[in-house]
């Protein structure tokens, strides 16, 4: 798979995916660390490729611009030639804005090699994108102008443009420079830098709907609890008591009839799981129950989900799972979610899928296998979370292959109790390849996706409201039927702050239980809270705790009714 946009690099001991060779530390803890290479614009509303390009010009030597690699402004008087202007043209398919999109803000984002002081403005256009060598049109309306062009995505608001499903069409037009600006076209070879019209949107009231009773599910049970005495670790044993939380939340609300049930797949009957991935270091001996419980001790309760990822070492704390840290977890009346990764974190090994389906590594999945079946309870079980980014590992149906042949070997090892999450990263630039990438309802229990809220994390100064930052990939599982029936997880979520607006990652959390309840598949919200998710910059921290304000935002989401289960968590 081609990676698109501005990426994120990551560093984990083990618990996150794409891990590359870092070294060791220690003699005795193998040091799983990871380098994460994934799109920033995973759960946009919308990326759209360009459907056509062209470099508008009267110019004989240009030849057929609508197949070359590069698209080319200049001005009237362009290298000495008083007739050489050119435009650059593109055009952009919108057909999946919903009917009731407000607020739309598109942004047309085209790639330069270098730095250079042109000032370029984005023009509506008349222009066929599709000829080879069409000439120049007059200017349309002027949207939005860059008065320096930046080396990287130059960014063009062309949101005057977009009032829903249609074609789109810009023109780019230079100034005050007489020489040639080339910027990557459709056709460049690293998709990376090919244009592309990001949109974001809100969505507008629904018509009124007769009331409906939510039905509750019929398959219910109360939580299992684990064993009094679970199988030791074979892999690390604690050597100091982990810290609780010592904060005493509020009894929680009264809440109605039915609720309190989980189904025999862990979904909750009423509202949603709140969970955390926090990550733990060589300072605290990589005690990732320590981790959660000091974010737990801010925030005043317990989470329901605690996320981890794993390996397929078979060995320590990231691949003899589950660890004693996480029995610990699970004897507090936590669920565990692990994300099984098909490499190696401490030597940077990748695995192949073909090598997972061979066979080649059924003695680390059966071992694995008979740990999760000794927990005695439900556990969420996830294999290669995000496989649209793992180029190296193989195909599509490689992937479905092999998460089938994983699934296959855990229930005839008598693992019933793994619940499986098909996790994707919900970017719509890969909406063409999800359907391939589905395992089949028989093979999975739960669907998840990771949404962010980046802002100018990724290069973009775009700022998702909660509901827009979850509102995509769920739209789109619903117009097109992956997962039908399914409860969903959002696998992992974040925010970044603004530092214009203090307080507007405050409100972000507050407003998220309300953008939950707007989309009631989705049973369980995971934060990813890592400074590792993106660089640190004083622009840039998606975690939930970096500031006061944040940290009070995410403690009264936390405390929302709809995300305070009668079980797990909730105290």
């Amino acid at each position: 798979m081609s990676r698109h946009g501005v990426h994120r690099l990551t560093w984990y001991q083990g618990p996150r995916r794409k891990a590359v060779l870092l070294g060791a530390l220690g003699t005795t803890v193998a040091l799983g660390l990871g380098a994460t290479v994934m799109p920033l614009l995973a759960a946009d509303d919308l990326s759209i490729r360009a459907t056509a390009d062209t470099t508008a010009t009267t110019v004989p030597q240009d030849g057929d611009n609508g197949a070359k690699t590069t698209l080319a402004t200049c001005p009237a008087r362009c290298d000495g030639n008083p007739r050489g202007a050119r435009d650059a043209v593109v055009q952009f398919a919108v057909t999946t804005l919903p009917t009731r999109a407000v607020n739309i803000r598109a942004t047309l984002r085209v790639h330069s090699w270098k730095k250079v002081g042109a000032t370029v403005t984005a023009h509506a256009s008349t222009v066929d994108a599709t000829a080879a060598r069409p000439a120049p049109a007059p200017a349309g309306a002027a949207l939005a102008s860059v008065s320096e062009v930046r080396a990287g995505f130059n960014e063009f608001d062309v949101s005057a443009l977009v009032k829903g499903n249609g074609t789109v069409t810009v023109s780019l037009a230079q100034t005050g420079l007489e020489t040639r600006v080339y910027w990557a076209s459709s056709e460049n070879r690293n998709t990376d830098l090919r244009p592309r019209l990001e949109i974001s949107y809100d969505m507008g009231s629904a018509p009124a709907a007769p009331a409906t009773r939510t039905p509750v599910p019929t398959r219910s049970a109360a939580l299992p609890s684990p064993p009094a005495r679970p199988t030791p670790s074979p892999s690390v044993s604690p050597t100091k008591a982990s810290p609780r939380p010592s904060a005493s939340p509020s009894p929680s609300p009264s809440r109605p009839a039915g609720c309190g049930q989980v189904s025999d797949h862990l979904v909750p009957s009423c509202g949603a799981w709140w969970g955390m991935y926090a990550p733990s270091g060589a300072g605290d001996g990589w005690d990732h129950g320590a981790a959660v419980a000091r974010v737990e001790a801010q925030v005043g309760r317990k989470f329901d989900v605690v996320h981890r990822y794993h390996d397929f070492s078979n060995a320590g704390s990231n691949g003899a799972f589950p660890d004693a840290y996480q029995q610990q977890q699970m004897r507090e009346g936590r669920l565990m979610f692990f994300a099984w990764e098909s490499r190696i974190f401490s030597s940077g090994t990748v695995l192949k899928w073909s090598d997972v389906y061979s066979g080649r590594h059924d003695g680390t999945i059966d071992a694995v296998a008979g740990r999760i079946r000794a927990t005695g309870v439900p556990v969420f079980m996830g294999f290669d979370h995000e496989p649209e980014d793992e180029p190296g590992k193989g195909s599509d149906a490689e992937f479905v292959r092999a998460w089938r042949h994983v699934h296959d070997r855990f229930a005839a090892a008598g693992a019933h109790n793994a619940v499986w999450v098909w996790t994707m990263m919900g970017w719509s630039g890969h909406y063409d390849r999800y359907a391939g990438l589905y395992p089949g309802d028989k093979y999975v229990d739960w669907v998840g996706y990771d949404p962010y809220n980046f802002h100018v994390c990724n290069g973009s100064t775009v700022w998702k409201s909660p509901a827009t930052t979850v509102g995509g990939f769920y739209r789109w599982l619903d117009e097109n039927g992956i997962g039908a029936g399914k409860p969903r997880m959002l696998a992992e979520f974040g925010t970044n702050f603004n530092s214009a607006d203090p307080d507007a990652k405050r409100r972000w959390f507050e407003e998220f239980p309300a953008a939950l309840k707007a989309h009631p598949k989705i049973k369980a919200a995971i934060y990813f809270n890592s400074a590792g998710m993106t660089t640190r910059t004083k622009t840039c921290d998606m975690t939930m705790n970096h500031d006061a304000s944040a940290l009070a935002g995410f403690t009264r989401a936390g405390q929302d009714p709809y995300l305070r289960q009668p079980t797990g968590g909730a105290s």
